[in-house]
């Protein structure tokens, strides 16, 4: 054998492992996370081609609005940002799973958007299947969803809190006292805690961490009638007893 021959058995040994680990189906969770950081940065640039890459011909893919999509209806997806916005998707809290040719990688993405100047700031959770077929690992199925959070608060209008004050009822033996101390309302449904209610605009509120909306409605004469608690644009409606 000569020199050449063996100065070279320690690349092809190297090679041969590398082609046994892609055979064998490993993938770190580091590289998922370079891989989708780099999907996300590609969504800034509005550049398709990680996506048709990472992505099986056969994937389902269910985004934060929850719509539910094909590959080919997500590539169309990924376009360039309109004029004067700029943003950024940055991975954290990577977590993976990894049960033979599968792998499930949950994660949280920071968006940062700059619109105009105009700060906006967003997080999301999203969770990756990743498959491996003939030697080659792609996502099969993705799901995003977005944090909830709470509005800014507005103004409030204290002068008509004397309005609210009183007990509603939402059905026999259910019901709800809404009441005031000093520049603060508060609502509470019997046997529950009590919560306070935030003003974000006139006659509209929201608790902290519940996602909707806290509305007083009125009658043609200008008293209030009903308290309702609005959740996914339907409307509960707890009628007023006093």
């Amino acid at each position: 054998m000569t020199k050449l021959s063996l100065m070279s058995m320690p690349l092809l040994m190297a090679a041969c492992l590398a082609c046994y680990a892609q055979d064998s189906g490993t993938m770190t969770r580091e590289e998922l996370v370079r891989l989708t950081q780099e999907r996300m940065h590609a969504v800034d640039a509005g550049n398709p081609k990680p996506f048709d890459e990472q992505f099986a011909d056969d994937a389902l893919v269910f985004d934060e609005r929850g719509r539910s999509m094909d590959k080919a209806r997500l590539l169309k997806e990924i376009t360039p940002l309109s004029k004067g916005d700029v943003g950024t998707l940055d991975l954290v809290n990577p977590v993976s799973r990894t049960v033979g040719d599968t792998i499930v990688l949950g994660y949280d993405l920071n968006e940062t958007e700059t619109i105009f100047g105009q700060l906006n700031t967003a997080r999301y959770h999203g969770t990756d299947t990743w498959i491996r077929r003939n030697g080659k690992w792609q996502i099969i199925a993705e799901q995003t969803f977005r944090y909830y959070a709470d509005p800014n608060p507005g103004v409030p209008d204290m002068g008509r809190y004397p309005r609210y004050v009183g007990q509603y009822q939402l059905g026999p033996g259910v019901t709800l006292t809404i009441s005031r101390e000093g520049s603060s309302l508060y609502a509470q449904e019997i046997g529950k805690q009590k919560r306070q209610l935030i003003p974000e605009a006139a006659d509209i509120f929201f608790s902290k961490g519940v996602e909707g909306r806290e509305l007083f409605k009125y009658d043609g004469q200008g008293k209030v009638v009903a308290y309702v608690e609005r959740r996914n644009n339907e409307d509960l409606v707890w009628k007023r007893l006093n």
